[in-house]
């Protein structure tokens, strides 16, 4: 397991990974890193936030296909040979007010690499442009259409915003009669709760090196418009999650959306759902988009693909 300890695990749907010393400098190298482009950081707000995450690594065995038809707008994330009928649905994150799909072809072509399964990555409107409810309009549009497409099988992923996006995409389906249902969900640092009752959110010893409560309540309130943050399309929370899929959540102990997993987890389970709640010590929001520079984040991303190849039944 290289230098990494092993995991522990907590209770039976959560599994805590505990950090090395080793892992621990680099994640505090990394710190560094992200705090002299913030500083540094200069201009167009969403320009910006696509140079940060742009720079996650680009896997070279994928291809990239842009899709601009009328329901759906993104870009196929295609490995050497894709299985037919199988595909990944993936939603970015970026608070509901930043972020595009353009700027996560980096960190979806590791997932790619790693499964072997293509993947399409979506844009959908941002906020304060467009509140709710259209992002999830446009998430749940991206699935029918990649059904259409002969997609039978697929699978949702997301960060962040974006996983909370994915989490409601799927509790959607589960209520849309006749709908081809997927077959697991995959989401790292979700965003689920908008009406922040997580311990974690106002927690002073939780040392988040990238987002704020004050940020994320900023992107709330351009994102709900005029709809309540406990509606089930704002926040997944409060959702009815009977009849979802598979779950797996990865989360890190130092961010502000801890106990958003948490939560989610807890309920998800309660509900029958099968779920797995990875929490990660030490470890930042999206550590996993930084495949580069932390071991963390290399194994998680392993574990993500190994959750996904036994929904689609490849061992």
């Amino acid at each position: 397991m290289s230098d990494m300890q092993r995991p522990v695990s907590d209770q039976d749907h959560i599994t805590t990974f505990p950090i090395s010393n080793e892992e621990r400098a680099r994640e505090t190298a990394l710190r560094q890193r992200f705090a002299e482009f913030w500083a540094s950081a200069n201009g167009n707000p969403r320009a910006v936030y696509d140079t940060f995450i742009g720079n996650s690594p680009s896997s070279r065995d994928v291809a990239l296909i842009a899709v601009r038809e009328e329901c759906v707008r993104g870009w196929w994330v295609c490995p050497a040979q894709p299985a037919t009928g199988e595909a990944i649905l993936y939603i970015h994150g970026g608070g509901y007010v930043l972020g595009s799909a353009q700027a996560y072809l980096g960190f979806v072509s590791q997932i790619v690499s790693r499964t072997g399964i293509p993947a399409l990555v979506i844009d959908y409107p941002l906020a304060p442009e467009a509140s709710l409810p259209a992002a999830p309009s446009a998430a749940l549009a991206a699935y029918l259409w990649m059904a259409r497409q002969g997609c039978k099988r697929i699978a949702i992923a997301g960060d962040s915003a974006g996983g909370g996006l994915a989490l409601v995409t799927l509790a959607q389906l589960a209520r849309l009669p006749g709908a081809a249902q997927p077959i697991a969900g995959v989401v790292f640092s979700p965003w689920t709760d908008l009406a922040f009752t997580g311990k974690s959110m106002h927690d002073p010893s939780v040392l988040d090196p990238l987002i704020s409560v004050d940020y994320l309540q900023d992107c709330a309130g351009k994102y709900l418009g005029g709809m309540q943050a406990s509606s089930p399309l704002a926040s997944p929370l409060y959702g009815n999650l009977q009849g979802l899929p598979p779950l797996l959540i990865q989360a890190g102990t130092d961010e502000r959306l801890l106990d958003d997993s948490r939560q989610y987890a807890a309920r998800a389970a309660q509900a029958g759902v099968l779920t797995r709640l990875e929490i990660w010590e030490g470890m930042h929001h999206v550590f996993q988009l930084d495949s580069a520079h932390i071991e963390s984040s290399r194994r998680a991303l392993d574990r993500g693909a190994a959750f996904l190849l036994e929904a689609f039944g490849r061992h």
